[in-house]
């Protein structure tokens, strides 16, 4: 029996190196810095973020899936997972950010009323902005008061998930 990979095998595990390294390209360079990568890797990585023609982009794409060839790929797609549940959470956060504002835009009192034994915790700027979104006149207060409403409502509801992080 043949213990030697196919030549199709082969091809694929490059492939599947290649994908993986095209991924480290939507990353931000701060986020690359996490990563444990080889410098030439890194420098392809920047390299490709910059390139507009297709033909170089593709070109820089392969070079990166050579370079993957020699790194040590399991940590690397350890932290691209991580990062993705990273993403899914900052979603989940705004959602649910969202979902609280739209609430309490339709029914201040009570809304923010639930809003307080849902975070555990009063938001004296929470407050402040329902206050604002009450007493706003035209559309453009109004949007500006909605928006300074999110962005409270955003930041209590992740110190809540920091504090349910650091309990757990």
């Amino acid at each position: 029996m043949n213990s030697k990979p196919s030549k199709s095998a082969k091809k694929r595990e490059y492939l599947a190196l290649q994908a993986l390294g095209e991924r480290l390209i939507d990353l931000t360079p701060e986020q690359l810095d996490d990563i444990d990568l080889d410098d030439r890797l890194r420098d392809a990585v920047m390299a490709a973020k910059s390139m507009r023609s297709h033909g170089a982009l593709r070109r820089q794409k392969q070079l990166i899936g050579k370079l993957m060839r020699s790194a040590d790929a399991e940590p690397i797609e350890a932290a691209l997972i991580s990062l993705g549940r990273e993403g899914h959470e900052a979603r989940r956060l705004f959602r649910d950010a969202e979902d609280w504002r739209d609430r309490i835009v339709r029914s201040p009192r009570a809304a923010l009323g639930e809003f307080v034994e849902w975070s555990g915790a009063a938001d004296p700027a929470v407050e402040k902005c329902v206050e604002a979104l009450e007493s706003a006149v035209g559309d453009s207060a109004r949007k500006t008061a909605k928006r300074n409403l999110f962005r409270a409502i955003h930041s209590q509801i992740e110190r809540k998930m920091q504090r349910d992080a650091s309990s757990s």
